[in-house]
């Protein structure tokens, strides 16, 4: 009711002025100072709001915080239970809680991890059927999924949860896989040093730059999977099928892949430094500056459309020049496939 007038009577500065002027005016700066008022309650009304939010958001996330830890803490006591279906309950709940929380995603990997090393030791140290003699013949050995499900969850889970995984070191090295089904799998990054992988099914799998040294990879599937970088120094891979694989810089360095299909496979700049490549089906396999050095070839096949290093003389290395079979069909594994019986080895 005051402060109108004098700030009028202040801008006037003692100027004469109409009744009906100074009443417009008063009027004006009465709107204007009630506008101001107005914004700067609602101002106010809005930072407390803000304010509310941020102290129930903060106290959801607290509550958020408190659920998960509780059902990490009841998961992973699970894995300790003595009962299959109990272990199966808890790493599923682990691979939801990693898919909720990307803060606990790198927690659950190296769990599962850890669980895959510590209940599937290679070589085996246990007794049954869960636990095949590392002699054992492999036709005689179930898939893992049937000897070993918990194992079997624990390993998809790993492979689903790398795809988002930075690309730090994973140890699932001396780990028995026998028959394992890692079909379309992110395996990246992983150390399967001393692993045994024999006759597992890791169709169409990424293993860019894993780590597969002195590893059991006989009769092992993996047709269209990417080795890129990775390191296969002093594997088994006999029998092993790489079908169209891509293997560029990879190191096969000692590693005898006597028999194994490497039809179509792409070995840009591939090491195959001492490897022992006899019986090794290598129609069509693309060698672009691959290393081939004291490499023994004695009985592979080649083609006309196999690719060779430059200066590479094929005869000497006695490579068998015969029809290249064409294009190759699509893989397509049935389930049973992890069940079938593989093929004796003639080099044996």
């Amino acid at each position: 009711m005051v402060l109108p007038g004098l700030v009028v009577e202040r801008d006037l500065g003692g100027a004469r002025i109409s009744a009906a002027e100074r009443l417009g005016a008063v009027n004006n700066v009465r709107t204007t100072l009630v506008q101001a008022v107005g914004g700067a309650v609602v101002l106010f009304g809005a930072y407390a709001t803000w304010r509310q939010l941020r102290v129930n958001q903060e106290g959801l996330n607290a509550t958020r915080e408190g659920h998960l830890t509780d059902r990490f803490s009841r998961a992973v006591d699970q894995l300790g239970s003595e009962k299959t279906d109990v272990r199966i309950g808890g790493l599923y709940a682990l691979w939801r809680i990693a898919d909720h929380s990307a803060h606990d995603r790198e927690a659950v990997i190296s769990i599962k991890a850890a669980f895959l090393r510590t209940h599937l030791p290679w070589p085996p140290q246990g007794q049954g059927q869960d636990f095949p003699a590392a002699e054992a013949s492999i036709n005689s050995v179930p898939p893992l999924e049937t000897r070993a499900p918990d194992a079997q969850v624990a390993l998809t889970g790993l492979g689903v949860l790398c795809r988002e995984r930075r690309p730090d070191w994973l140890n699932v090295s001396y780990t028995d896989l026998r028959r394992a089904d890692c079909d379309g799998l992110w395996l990246h990054h992983i150390n399967f040093d001393g692993a045994c992988l024999e006759a597992a099914s890791i169709y169409q799998v990424n293993l860019t730059k894993a780590s597969l040294i002195a590893a059991n990879m006989r009769h092992v599937e993996l047709g269209t999977s990417i080795l890129h970088q990775s390191r296969c120094i002093e594997a088994d891979l006999r029998g092993a099928r790489m079908v169209r694989a891509d293997l560029r810089e990879a190191d096969f360095s000692g590693a005898d892949l006597r028999e194994a299909n490497l039809r179509k496979a792409r070995g840009h700049g591939t090491t195959f430094t001492g490897a022992d490549l006899r019986l090794a089906d290598l129609r069509g396999t693309d060698l672009t500056g691959a290393d081939l050095t004291r490499a023994k070839l004695a009985g592979a096949l080649a083609s006309d459309v196999t690719v060779w290093p430059a200066g590479f003389d094929v005869q000497a290395a006695g490579v068998v020049m015969v029809d290249d079979p064409g294009a190759e069909p699509s893989i397509l594994l049935q389930a049973a496939a992890l069940a079938r019986n593989v093929p004796p080895l003639q080099s044996a």
